[in-house]
C-alpha cells in the first residue's frame, strides 16, 4: 500500500513525458531535443531522492525515494522511446 501513493502520483509528470516524448519523435526532431525530457526527469527524480533522503528522512523520506524510483522508471521509457529508430519500409514490394 506503500508503493501506491508515490506511483499515482508518479504517473502525471510521468504519462506526460512519455507523451512529449512521443510527439518529438513523431514530429520528426533530433536525437537531442527528443532526450531532453527523459534527461530532465532522471535529473528531477536524484533532486527528489537527495531531498527525501538528506532533508526529511523517515517514512516522508522513502516515500519521496519510491517516487523518484518511479520517475526513474518513466525516464527510462522516455529514453527508449526516444532512441528507437523508425524502420523505413519499402512501401514498393
Amino acid at each position: 500500500m506503500m508503493f501506491l501513493g508515490p506511483l499515482l502520483i508518479a504517473l502525471i509528470p510521468g504519462i506526460v513525458i512519455v507523451l512529449v516524448t512521443w510527439w518529438f519523435k513523431k514530429k520528426g526532431f533530433s536525437m537531442f531535443i527528443r532526450l531532453i525530457p527523459g534527461i530532465l526527469a532522471v535529473i528531477s527524480a536524484f533532486v527528489l531522492f537527495y531531498i527525501g533522503f538528506v532533508n526529511i528522512r523517515g517514512f516522508e523520506g522513502a516515500a519521496y525515494g519510491i517516487l523518484a524510483l518511479f520517475l526513474i522508471v518513466f525516464s527510462i521509457v522516455s529514453l527508449v522511446i526516444a532512441r528507437d529508430k523508425k524502420t523505413v519500409t519499402n512501401q514498393y514490394h
